[in-house]
């Protein structure tokens, strides 16, 4: 970690090496890949999962480490693992809600941070009770929502970000909370979206 960071510096990365190892998670628990796609390490001193096929440990790296400089910058308000059918209709969403306070001015304490961001890697496997049975035909994607849209003529890093071609739910999603944690300067809700039950049939 480079000590010369500012505290908001310092938080996205510690919340992009978490949002890694989260989602990773995710896509475990939902048994989208064969489990020997994965493998067990530690990470917070607790057992998580790391994919080991090249192409999927790319891709999560990869999309998640391209919102470091907008974390930063307090530009990206959810950062969601969408499950859609063959259809591109989402079946089901998880969803990081992520504010990082852009005013806070003291040491960051990462230790706090660390200890209150393990909790959510503890809890996640004990939700799978909440979670759908995808068709297995679904297939998966990492999209962000950002507060305000960065300018691609004025920032390299906006470029790898297209538009999603999932479709929205036209009504408002059913929401069953997971987590949550607020430590200075970083707040986290994580929450699972499903659609309501008045959503027309596609």
């Amino acid at each position: 970690m480079d000590r010369n960071q500012s505290p908001q510096g310092e938080t996205a990365q510690i919340l992009v090496e978490f949002l890694e190892v989260a989602i990773t998670s995710v896509v475990f628990l939902k048994g989208v890949y064969p489990s020997g796609a994965f493998e067990r390490r530690r990470y917070m001193n607790v057992v998580v999962q790391k994919a080991r096929h090249p192409e999927l440990q790319q891709y999560i790296h990869s999309t998640v480490n391209g919102l470091l400089p907008f974390i930063q910058k307090g530009l990206v308000e959810r950062v969601a693992v969408v499950f859609s059918d063959s259809n591109n209709v989402p079946l089901e969403r998880f969803v990081f809600k992520i504010n990082v306070n852009q005013s806070y001015g003291l040491k960051l304490e990462e230790a706090d941070l660390e200890f209150s961001l393990k909790s959510f890697l503890i809890k996640l496997p004990l939700s799978q009770s909440m979670m759908k049975v995808l068709p297995p035909d679904c297939r998966w994607e990492i999209t962000a929502y950002f507060r305000a849209l960065p300018q691609s003529s004025t920032s390299k890093d906006a470029e790898i970000w297209v538009p999603t071609d999932t479709q929205q739910w036209q009504q408002a999603p059913l929401i069953t909370p997971i987590k949550s944690m607020s430590s200075e300067p970083l707040g986290v809700q994580l929450y699972l979206e499903h659609p309501s039950l008045s959503e027309p049939k596609a």
